[in-house]
């Protein structure tokens, strides 16, 4: 009997998703304006409503859900995009200064000890060192509080001391051509 319920809810669900799939992508397509991710958006959509397709198909109005669904990622998708492009642009808004032959073992000493940091303390780090965002720029950057900064920079310029020696604002100081360094080979 139960095997019977899911061929049957497996039966309604690919049949509304032969009925909505197309309208599915074209609202997806509207949402976003773009064309290539439509298709992608509207098939994460429908898996979702996969997951849930015992409310869904009890919703008054399935396609209505859908579409609400649809909508939702959309939104999120251009929140993410809007977010990815402030980051990028806080990135490149301060590469622009040139440097003129960088200490390559030194930098290669940074890197190094960089790598070695979690990502979280690494990050704090280098949007504070070697791109002089404030603790607020380098918060809204990372989706972090002010708090977390703040101590995660610390942490991981304590670890920095650790790695590199006992002064370490020499190589926190190199850490700027390395960012130009990454930023002009690219």
């Amino acid at each position: 009997m139960r095997r019977h319920a899911i061929d049957d809810a497996a039966g309604e669900f690919h049949a509304f998703f032969e009925q909505h799939y197309a309208s599915l992508a074209r609202l997806a397509h509207l949402l976003t304006g773009d064309a290539d991710g439509a298709d992608d958006l509207a098939a994460d959509a429908l898996l979702a409503l996969w997951h849930r397709w015992d409310r869904v198909r009890a919703a008054d109005h399935p396609a209505a859900y859908a579409r609400g669904v649809v909508a939702n990622m959309a939104r999120s998708r251009i929140r993410s995009a809007v977010r990815e492009r402030r980051r990028i642009t806080l990135f490149w808004s301060h590469c622009g200064e040139d440097i003129v032959g960088p200490d390559v073992p030194a930098v290669v000493d940074v890197q190094e000890a960089l790598r070695r940091l979690p990502f979280r303390k690494r990050a704090c780090v280098v949007l504070r060192h070697a791109f002089d965002l404030s603790e607020q720029d380098t918060a809204r950057t990372l989706g972090v509080s002010v708090g977390t900064v703040k101590s995660q920079t610390s942490k991981g310029v304590a670890e920095l001391q650790r790695l590199l020696g006992p002064h370490p604002q020499p190589a926190l100081a190199r850490m700027r051509m390395t960012a130009a360094d990454a930023g002009g080979g690219k």
